[in-house]
């Protein structure tokens, strides 16, 4: 079975990050240019002012949320606002105590550290950070047996930012260090659409509102699908369309790619049909439904799942996982005397 990494990279709609999406120019890089999200910013940059005006590094920061989002773009846009270096690593990177230890100490006062799939650290790695975090002090065993013994070394004061797409997986020691705690959701379509205008502007694409008003429209509420798409309209344009992006062009090239009116491409619509078609709609459990489709569980749960249960077409439920009423309309299906019956039960009715 695929891995959730594997699915993702073959899905053009899936939020995480891609070989093609390492265009660093249509990332913002003050928070000013961060479009959306409009409670995060206001509350880091309270934050930001405050540590500047106190001359302390920024308290400790996590944010979690579906990819691509921005969770890396706000890491670096801290380091800028705060004026100091950003050193990036992963959570999967750090495989021993002395590889944190390694990166810690190497740190200038006040750099920010940025940690990606934070909640994949090795818990030895985590209580490293303990004390690191708390008191900007390393301890750490070296050695076995006899030859075991402590070090403790003093490191220079730094603000750690975490990224993860399982906030839940982090455990409660490394949770409570953290000063502050963000959530970014799926974009509104108006902000949507000011992304796609701003990188199309950056990309200097001779496009028509209404072909960046489909490009937003169909990009799942998430800024790096929304940028891969405009890239790929770029290119149909290119070939096909005396490189300009009209409505038209804009549809067409998106139907071209499978991805339909609500961002919707063919591993969505294979998730719906299955439970529909498979499940009569209904309750399934997840381990039976990933099996009935060939694939791994954290997959379905991870990367197919969240944007449906955003649109509505699907709920997680006690008893499984059920296709609602709206996904039944929108795949032009008759929904079921007994499916009715069980979604008038699910909402309480």
């Amino acid at each position: 079975m695929q891995s959730v990494e594997d699915d993702s990279e073959e899905r053009l709609v899936s939020g995480h990050a891609q070989p093609d999406d390492q265009d660093l120019t249509l990332r913002p890089r003050r928070l000013d240019d961060f479009v959306g999200q409009p409670h995060v910013k206001e509350n880091l940059s309270i934050g930001i002012q405050a540590a500047r005006m106190r001359g302390d590094p920024l308290d400790h920061v996590v944010v979690y949320g579906p990819p691509g989002l921005g969770k890396t773009t706000l890491g670096h846009i801290i380091a800028q606002e705060m004026e100091v270096e950003i050193r990036v690593t992963s959570g999967p990177a750090i495989e021993r105590a002395g590889d944190i230890a390694a990166i810690l100490t190497g740190l200038q006062p006040g750099s920010v550290l940025f940690i990606d799939e934070i909640h994949r650290l090795p818990r030895m790695v985590e209580e490293v950070l303990y004390s690191a975090m708390e008191d900007f002090f390393l301890s750490w065993m070296v050695g076995k047996g006899l030859a075991a013994r402590s070090v403790n070394l003093r490191i220079n004061p730094f603000t750690l930012v975490g990224a993860t797409t399982r906030f839940s997986l982090l455990s409660a020691p490394l949770r409570d260090r953290f000063g502050s705690v963000f959530r970014l959701d799926y974009y509104q379509p108006e902000d949507m659409r000011l992304i796609v205008e701003r990188s199309a502007k950056i990309m200097e694409m001779e496009a028509e509102e209404e072909g960046l008003d489909e490009i937003a429209h169909r990009s799942r509420g998430t800024p790096r699908i929304a940028n891969r798409l405009l890239k790929r309209t770029r290119d149909y344009a290119l070939v096909m369309a005396d490189n300009r992006v009209t409505g038209p062009v804009a549809r067409d090239a998106l139907d071209r790619l499978q991805v339909d009116e609500r961002g919707l491409d063919q591993s969505d619509h294979r998730l719906l049909s299955s439970i529909i078609n498979k499940f009569d709609g209904g309750p399934v459990g997840l381990e039976t439904l990933a099996a009935s489709m060939n694939e791994d569980t954290g997959t379905v749960m991870d990367v197919w799942e969240p944007y449906l249960i955003q649109l509505g077409f699907l709920d997680r439920t006690p008893r499984g996982r059920v296709a609602t009423r709206l996904a039944y309309e929108y795949l032009g299906l008759p929904v079921q005397p007994h499916q009715r019956l069980d979604q008038a039960r699910l909402s309480g009715f």
